[in-house]
């Protein structure tokens, strides 16, 4: 089973990389005695393909194994949801020594990690990303949160897990579209890390829509290996971090007023088509680059502009983004591939002719 380390000041863990879930069985052993209580957290569509598997394989282990299913989507991500979480803990009598498995995307992840890192005040819990967008991404780097009046992720925590479990296998299931959606923050990481990175990624994306091992464990693995750098260095976000948000700027306003009908990575992608706009209009980069960065969202079957975009809209979604600092819009542009710079000083009119930019109708 290969792994990598991910390193943070609050506490170093491994990522593992299996084909199977009976394989989880070691690093659990390794970290949890038998007599440790477990708690699955999933959704109801992963539920159907992997739940059963996963209960099984880990009571054969362990005695006293539960679990917790709620409807799938990020409508899902609230603070009902995780008191609906909290309620079934305490009915199950887990306590301070439980563990929480998290099984499923980025809303389980996020959800299930800060169930873990408030009930009582903290309970260790362990990732096991099933889509290609957390296993790229939300997985690592121990950001956990919840929506909050229709802002995303507004409330939430910087949590750690033990370890964190990819089963390469769960891509099999997933349905094209969110195959897609993961490849937006896989391209981000190349655009803003890792030139070389994104060289590899723009002329795999016909080996990767065949699923070819190769391909997928050298994407995953990858980026895993360029958040985690980031995080090793920044864990809170302070400074160095905030680079890993390009695209999300105008991408997580474009989620919210769409109510969540797009994937995130759909999002992202139309985010840093508008990102790559800003960063040609200010100088950063040629027409061409912005081009080639275009292209191959396109290859991968994400969107690089939308229908129905509102200017005063969007920029008002924007001023509530957590990055927003005294009304101050902060944006992450390109300087050049695998390079990212932090902009604070971008006008009303760039982003206004950024949102046009992205605009299907006015093209």
């Amino acid at each position: 089973m290969n792994e990598i380390l991910i390193n943070t000041p609050s506490a170093v863990y491994p990522i593992y990389f299996s084909n199977n879930f009976k394989n989880i069985l070691n690093p659990l052993k390794k970290s949890f005695s038998s007599d440790r209580k477990i708690c699955i957290i999933t959704d109801n569509n992963v539920d159907n393909h992997y739940g059963q598997a996963l209960l099984e394989t880990v009571s054969s282990a362990y005695k006293e194994v539960y679990k917790y299913v709620f409807p799938a989507g990020e409508n899902s991500k609230n603070l009902d949801t995780v008191q609906d979480i909290y309620k079934f803990l305490v009915e199950k009598h887990l306590d301070r020594n439980s563990l929480i498995l998290a099984l499923g995307g980025g809303v389980t992840g996020d959800m299930a990690g800060f169930a873990a890192a408030t009930y009582m005040r903290g309970i260790p819990f362990v990732q096991i990303p099933t889509t290609l967008l957390s296993q790229v991404d939300s997985s690592v780097g121990g950001k956990v949160g919840v929506d909050f009046l229709q802002n995303k992720n507004m409330i939430g925590a910087f949590y750690q897990p033990v370890f964190v479990y990819i089963n390469l296998d769960t891509l099999k299931t997933l349905p094209k579209e969110q195959l897609s959606s993961g490849v937006g923050e896989v391209i981000k990481h190349g655009l803003i890390l890792d030139k070389s990175y994104f060289d590899f990624v723009e002329s795999s994306s016909e080996l990767f829509f065949k699923l070819d091992l190769g391909v997928l464990e050298r994407i995953i693995r990858r980026s895993c290996e360029l958040k985690g750098s980031v995080v090793s260095q920044d864990e809170k976000e302070a400074g160095l971090r905030e680079i890993l948000n390009f695209g999300h700027t105008l991408g997580h306003a474009i989620e919210t007023l769409f109510d969540f009908k797009l994937f995130h990575g759909q999002c992202v992608s139309i985010g840093m088509v508008g990102a790559s706009y800003l960063s040609y209009i200010n100088g950063f980069i040629s027409k061409e680059l912005l081009r080639r960065i275009e292209n191959t969202l396109v290859s991968y079957d994400l969107p690089i502009r939308l229908d129905g975009l509102d200017k005063e809209d969007i920029y008002n979604q924007m001023l509530l983004d957590k990055k927003t600092k005294n009304n101050v819009i902060n944006f992450v542009l390109l300087s050049s591939i695998g390079k990212a710079v932090r902009i604070s000083n971008i006008t009303k009119e760039q982003i206004f002719s950024a949102i046009s930019y992205i605009q299907n109708d006015v093209h």
